[in-house]
């Protein structure tokens, strides 16, 4: 049986043998020993994504291990030298993996840069972390980002040939290591847990990004600390998929917890292609944020709908009967003998089918993180065997803080502290944190850093309560609450992924400070909306926006979704915008998170009718 144990500065392994006696092995305090207990191991299928044909590519662990190492001497043939940061932007792929690895073998730090990153934000980056090197997908990234502006140190391309390819550099990389094959390993004996690792930087929501700097023992003991809740569920060889972007510390952890339980990491290259990928996959864990969720929720009623028939009733009542049963039977709510009979046709009909036409008849578990998930979609999910349990983490906590799993969780929380973490509420309940996990500051901003870490407990900006199970529910965000005129404080995320339930709500932002009631700003779901209004698909988003009966639609959806919530926060007014928010405009960070300020901002006038209408 193997447990783990968290001592100061230090992570140990602790092994327990049939006999009992524990043995205590080496340390596990930088990536870099992670990451040579990974690689020595025997022979297998590490990683996969799919080749221009569809079919999976797979790199071995010994290929992986051979590509690390020629990648870490590459650079350092170039004259990199460790501390450098060098920055990585590409969508996820098996090359992101593998370069990031080879950064931290050469004893560098990376910089991951979201691809769909804006121009001046990745100026800032690059600038402010003082990067020496650039690793981008194609050259056309290179080209795209000179087009906007932006100053580039040398940059190598996964896709390019010649002497800036990532072929080149690995390449070279082997040549210069088979003329000095121990630099490598001196340069992981000099590497300590208190080196910089990554220096990543804040989606900037509300204002200019700011480098997270994570060390080796902050991330190392927040793979093996998590990663040690699911021994029993994953498996070496376990297949799993990996969905989100790698350039968020989120996956990017998650990848060394994978590669710890010996799995074989899948890469989905592209969100549009889950499905299909969950189906080929089969995987055993799945992490996840929220709104892939509500997204195949809505996928599954909208396409009952346009199947029409008795399917267009029957499918929409099953996800209810099965939310309605798995809430009480979790809640502890009785459950009439009617109730009971429902939920066991609904189950035969339609839920037991779910799982396998997902994919996910291996599954155990998804995770979800990164925003609030709503009890009913866990509910929903759980009525059709289909398990989600939540986690929380920052960026500056490595980023794992708390997290459930199957068997010790409660729907609503997002789980208990992981192991060494310690979890504490300020006098206006906002969480505090401290462990081996938290963040050694910001980067060139010590005032920042002061600001966020005091006495060593970070400041996580979150409201929060903590049950006497130590199960932790967050409340919203701090800087996000606002007050109505009556003395109310609304919590916008609370409200909005209530909304969120509706297939026909593509996004939305909740508003209303000093206002009586709230109201929120609504991208729909135009091409639901169009077959369920019988729209004219000639009509643009915005002409539609102005539609009086698609307003009446949408309202009267928002007024339905947020009907159970206490009255201060139910909404009775809403403003449809014209477009979806995008990444593009400013509108959204590179976790899809929408950046309030600008929102409020740019669509001024249409919250002042919205309110000026309702008063």
């Amino acid at each position: 049986m193997r447990r783990d144990y968290v001592v100061p500065k230090r992570i140990f392994l602790v092994i327990e043998n049939e006999w009992g006696l524990i043995r205590r092995c080496a340390p596990i305090d930088t990536l870099l020993s992670l990451l040579h207990d990974v690689l020595e191991k025997p022979d297998r299928d590490a990683l996969a994504e799919r080749d221009p044909s569809g079919n999976w590519h797979i790199t071995r662990l010994s290929s992986l291990k051979e590509r690390v190492r020629a990648i870490a001497m590459g650079l350092r043939a170039r004259g990199i030298v460790p501390g450098d940061r060098i920055g990585l932007m590409s969508p996820n792929r098996v090359d992101w993996i593998v370069t990031n690895l080879g950064i931290l073998s050469a004893g560098a730090v990376t910089v991951p840069i979201y691809a769909t990153q804006a121009h001046d934000q990745v100026a800032h980056i690059l600038s402010d972390s003082e990067a020496k090197l650039l690793v981008v997908d194609s050259e056309r990234t290179t080209e795209a980002l000179r087009g906007g502006g932006v100053r580039l140190p040398p940059a190598i391309s996964f896709d390019a040939a010649g002497d800036h390819g990532l072929a080149a550099l690995e390449a070279a990389g082997r040549a210069a290591r088979d003329a000095d094959p121990a630099a490598l390993a001196a340069i992981a004996a000099r590497v300590t847990p208190a080196d910089l690792a990554v220096l990543i930087y804040t989606s900037g929501t509300t204002g200019t990004p700011k480098g997270v700097m994570l060390t080796h023992g902050n991330i190392a003991s927040n793979a093996v600390t998590s990663f040690a809740l699911v021994k029993d569920l994953l498996l070496p060889g376990d297949p799993v998929l990996s969905i989100l972007p790698f350039a968020h510390i989120y996956e990017s952890t998650n990848v060394f917890g994978y590669l710890l339980r010996g799995t074989t990491v899948y890469v989905n290259r592209a969100i549009e292609k889950l499905l299909e990928d969950l189906l080929s996959v089969r995987p055993k864990m799945v992490f996840a944020v929220p709104r892939i969720f509500e997204r195949m929720l809505n996928a599954i009623l909208a396409r009952a709908k346009a199947e029409g028939g008795v399917r267009a009733k029957l499918i929409p009542w099953a996800l209810h009967t099965g939310r309605d049963y798995m809430r009480a039977k979790h809640t502890g709510a009785p459950i009439s003998s009617t109730v009971r009979l429902q939920y066991a046709l609904a189950h035969a009909l339609v839920l037991k089918s779910i799982a396998p036409k997902l994919g996910l008849d291996r599954l155990e578990f998804f995770c979800s993180g990164s925003a609030p998930l709503h009890q009913d979609t866990a509910y929903t999910f759980l009525g059709a065997d289909i398990k989600i349990v939540e986690g929380y983490g920052l960026t500056e906590c490595s980023p794992v803080v708390t997290c459930s799993v199957p068997g010790d969780e409660k729907v609503g929380t997002v789980g208990k502290a992981i192991a060494g973490v310690e979890l504490r509420l300020a006098e206006d309940g906002e969480l505090l944190v401290r462990g081996p996990n938290v963040m050694k500051g910001y980067y060139h901003d010590d005032a920042a850093t002061a600001n966020v870490i005091s006495d060593g407990w970070f400041h996580t900006g979150d409201i929060a309560s903590i049950d006497a199970d130590g199960f932790v529910r967050i409340t919203d965000r701090k800087k996000e609450l606002f007050k109505t005129s009556g003395g109310k404080f609304v919590a916008p995320a609370r409200v909005e992924s209530a909304i969120l339930r509706s297939p026909y709500i593509n996004q939305v932002m909740v508003t209303g400070n000093g206002r009586p009631h709230p109201a929120a700003l609504i991208s729909p779901n135009w091409a639901l909306l169009r077959k369920e209004l019988d729209l004219s698909d000639a009509a643009t988003s915005e002409e539609l926006s102005r539609r009086s009966e698609v307003h009446a639609f949408v309202q009267r959806e928002v007024m339905t979704q947020t009907e159970d919530l206490d009255s201060f926060e139910q909404i009775r007014w809403i403003g449809l915008l014209p477009r979806d928010l995008t990444i593009e405009d400013g509108e959204l960070s590179p976790t899809q998170k929408i950046k309030r300020r600008v929102v409020e901002q740019r669509y001024a006038d249409l919250i002042e009718r919205v309110f000026a209408t309702a008063a």
